[in-house]
């Protein structure tokens, strides 16, 4: 199979696992960047994860616009999150946009910052930045990322870290693979509920700064990391896109 062919499966698989898991829900979107060209990702046209197939993947450059420049199926609206930080990040070699319910309060709590308290996403880092389009934008937008000035100003909010929280709309995670993506992923709002049902316990431990470290430096495409990528793919019914 060749390179290609592979990662448009890929992004299938990715995009059945985190609609299965709650990740994503009709909405929210999930990209690898090209395996041939770096100034190119592959992202679905504008379709609900969970019935995302092969057939649906377009490639595009990183401003956003389709590599096909006959290509007429809708497109999802907020694309330029997924450019702007293959943009900004080279080593970013898969991008999440999601709204999932639990990490909201985070999003837009004054007080309490989200911080990995379980050891499955030690390797979200230590500092999880809140991103605020009103800051440069103003409060008359729709929240929404339209455009490749919103995506970048939030690329430098997440800047060197895996994750950024997006003020009452969502989150974008980064990473190193499409696996690595998902795995951590498929943790941080289960991460959320964790540490809100610590914090009406009355207190709650993050993870220390050494044992994020340690995590990050964990390998991502070892057979251990990589066994969530392989039971959840078979759990949401296209186990047999891991095939060759």
């Amino acid at each position: 199979m060749d390179a290609l062919t592979r990662v448009k499966r890929d992004v299938v698989i990715a995009n059945r696992i985190l609609a299965k898991n709650d990740v994503l829900d009709a909405y929210g979107h999930v990209s690898i960047r090209h395996p041939h060209d770096p100034n190119k990702y592959l992202l679905a046209r504008s379709l609900s994860p969970a019935i995302v197939e092969e057939e649906d993947i377009i490639e595009f450059h990183l401003d956003g616009t389709t590599v096909n420049p006959d290509e007429k199926r809708p497109l999802y609206l907020e694309r330029y999150i997924h450019g702007a930080a293959y943009e900004r990040r080279p080593d970013v070699m898969a991008v999440l946009h999601s709204h999932a319910e639990d990490v909201l309060p985070f999003s837009i709590s004054k007080k309490v910052r989200l911080r990995p308290v379980i050891h499955n996403v030690g390797d979200m880092g230590a500092e999880v930045p809140v991103w605020d389009i009103a800051d440069k934008f103003g409060d008359e937008t729709t929240l929404l990322v339209t455009n490749m000035a919103q995506g970048r100003d939030l690329a430098t909010c997440l800047d060197c870290n895996r994750l950024a929280l997006m003020r009452g709309h969502g989150f974008v995670c980064v990473g190193r693979s499409i696996n690595d993506l998902v795995r951590l992923s498929v943790f941080i709002p289960r991460n959320a509920r964790v540490m809100m049902n610590a914090m009406r316990m009355g207190e709650f431990i993050s993870l220390s700064r050494g044992e994020v470290e340690a995590r990050l430096k964990l390998d991502t495409e070892s057979p251990a990391l990589k066994r969530g990528w392989e039971f959840w793919a078979r759990e949401a019914g296209v186990g047999h896109l891991l095939e060759d």
